[in-house]
């Protein structure tokens, strides 16, 4: 394949992942604003500036789509954990790699409204994402694990060490985002990252 040709092939699989970013993120804008059961396959495409048919070829359901938001993100938090400096400490650099992708967006509270805190805890709440969430985490870890078993110089499909540190950092990220959209006062899902982070690096002990 020629230069020209990796270059059109590379602009394609751009332009497609930020369409299948620009429904996800359509999908979990409306049903936060109007609830699950108010909001159609048809609403996300128009939302993301596409059409139905758009939507088919990327997701299954608007539950996929919802939840393609957090492997999409599993994915740039690996991508930015392996740019990070090698000699870096892995929980260091495992927490710098996850601030950086909750710094924007519907993540970035407690600057977000009571409201929309509110529909964001009805969203994850929803019966029908709970099998989509399973197969996010699912999604998530794997990506996790490959890029911890290249730094630490492990192996993904023996040892059992990356694939726990990736089940660790997939939890921690679970429970900073249930965490953040509890009631009460708001709370920086940031602040609450490096928190859990910072426990896991020296081995979660007793409080």
């Amino acid at each position: 394949m020629g230069s020209d040709d990796r270059e059109r092939s590379g602009l394609r699989e751009r332009k497609k992942r930020e369409t299948r970013i620009a429904l996800s993120w359509a999908a979990i804008r409306l049903t936060v604003e109007r609830g699950w059961d108010n909001v159609r396959v048809e609403d996300i495409a128009a939302e993301a500036g596409v059409s139905p048919r758009t939507f088919n070829n990327y997701f299954s359901s608007k539950g996929e789509a919802i939840a393609a938001r957090h492997v999409e993100r599993a994915h740039a938090i690996a991508e930015d954990l392996r740019a990070q400096p090698a000699d870096k400490p892995l929980w260091e650099a495992i927490t710098d790699a996850a601030l950086s992708q909750f710094a924007l967006g519907l993540d970035a509270r407690p600057e977000a409204s009571d409201e929309r805190t509110a529909g964001l805890r009805l969203m994850v709440q929803e019966p029908a994402l709970q099998t989509e969430f399973v197969k996010a985490n699912m999604a998530a870890e794997a990506e996790f694990a490959a890029v911890i078993a290249e730094r630490t110089g492990t192996d993904v499909t023996r040892d059992l060490y990356p694939n726990l540190v990736a089940g660790a950092v997939s939890a921690a990220i679970v429970a900073v985002t249930q965490q953040s959209l509890r009631p009460g006062p708001p709370v920086s899902v940031q602040e609450l990252l490096r928190e859990a982070f910072g426990r896991l690096s020296q081995g979660l002990t007793t409080p």
